[in-house]
């Protein structure tokens, strides 16, 4: 971790104190969730179990575009 300084005031050591144990349950949390991510695979398995694969997309801009825009997903 890089080293905090204080740019402005004269913080108490107990305020200091509060601040650095913020920053540091913070920064151990995202590491805990990036590693439950990575263990979990970040995602599916494979591109046909993939659901946004489902969602509609939206349709290309060309000059029948709206036409295909009112067709039901």
């Amino acid at each position: 971790m890089s080293p905090i300084q204080v740019l402005h005031g004269q913080p108490t050591p107990e305020e200091l104190a509060t601040v650095l144990a913020v920053v540091s349950a913070r920064a151990a949390a995202a590491a805990s969730a990036a590693e439950a991510a990575r263990r979990a695979g970040g995602g599916p398995a494979s591109a046909w179990n993939d659901r946004a694969r489902r969602m509609r997309q939206a349709p290309a801009a060309g000059p029948h575009a709206w036409r295909t825009s009112g067709w039901a997903g």
